[in-house]
C-alpha cells in the first residue's frame, strides 16, 4: 500500500495567498476540511464555497469532513454533562468511516487536513483525529513557511507542555502519552450551553 504523508494546516488569521503558498510548497493535492462549521466570520476567504473555488484554480481538490471528523457533534452520545468527549466521538460509526476515507484517500492524494486553530496542540485535528491515524499514516504539521512538525514532535511538545515528560529513560511512553491526550482533549473540548460561549469562541473547530 502506497500511503502518502498526511499534512495538516490551519487558516488561523492567514491571508488566502499565504495559505495557498503553504500547501503548494508542500505539494498538497487535496484539502480535507475538518472544521465543524466550514465558515469564518473573521476570515471569509476561508468559507467553504470560496475556498473550494480558490483551490480548484490550483488543481487542488476539496472535501468537507467536518460533520464526521469535527469536534462539535450532533450526537447526544458524544457528550457528558454538556462536554464533548473525544473518546466517545472516536467510537461513533461516522468518525470511524471517515478515518477510513482519509486512509484510502492518502493512497492517491497528498492530503492536507485543514482546521482553524493555529497550534496543532489546541486543535482537535491533532488531539482527536490524528491520535487515531498516527500509527498508520505519517503525519506532518505545516507550521510556517519552511517549518514542519511531525506528530511525534507534537506529542513530545504536548508532554512537555503538560509537565508529563519526566519518565525514566527506560519507561514506556505510551501511558503518559495516552493520559496527555485525554487531558488536552478535556481542556479544548467543545462545551454546549450558555456557559460555553467563551470556550467555543476560543476553540471554534
Amino acid at each position: 500500500m502506497n500511503v502518502s504523508t498526511l499534512y495538516t494546516v490551519e487558516h488561523s488569521n492567514r491571508t488566502l495567498e499565504e495559505f495557498l503558498s503553504l500547501i503548494t510548497e508542500n505539494e498538497v493535492t487535496a484539502i480535507a476540511d475538518v472544521r465543524s462549521s466550514p465558515y469564518s466570520r473573521m476570515s471569509p476567504q476561508f468559507n467553504c464555497v470560496l475556498l473550494k473555488r480558490s483551490l480548484q484554480k490550483k488543481n487542488i481538490s476539496y472535501v468537507f469532513l467536518g460533520q464526521e471528523l469535527g469536534a462539535r457533534r450532533d450526537e447526544d452520545c458524544c457528550y457528558e454533562d454538556g462536554v464533548a468527549r473525544y473518546e466517545l466521538i472516536a467510537k461513533t460509526e461516522a468518525f470511524r468511516d471517515d478515518l477510513k476515507r482519509v486512509r484510502d484517500g492518502s493512497q492517491s492524494h497528498r492530503i492536507g487536513m485543514m482546521c482553524a486553530e493555529k497550534d496543532p496542540l489546541t486543535c482537535h485535528r491533532t488531539i482527536l483525529v490524528h491520535r487515531h491515524l498516527k500509527d498508520e499514516i505519517p503525519i506532518t504539521h505545516i507550521v510556517t513557511e519552511g517549518r514542519l512538525e511531525t506528530q511525534e514532535e507534537a506529542e513530545n511538545r504536548l508532554l512537555l507542555t503538560l509537565n508529563m515528560d519526566d519518565r525514566s529513560l527506560f519507561a514506556s511512553r505510551d501511558e503518559p502519552l495516552s493520559e496527555a491526550y485525554e487531558k488536552q482533549g478535556s481542556k479544548i473540548a467543545h462545551r454546549s450551553g450558555k456557559d460555553s460561549t467563551k470556550m467555543n469562541m476560543e476553540h471554534p473547530s
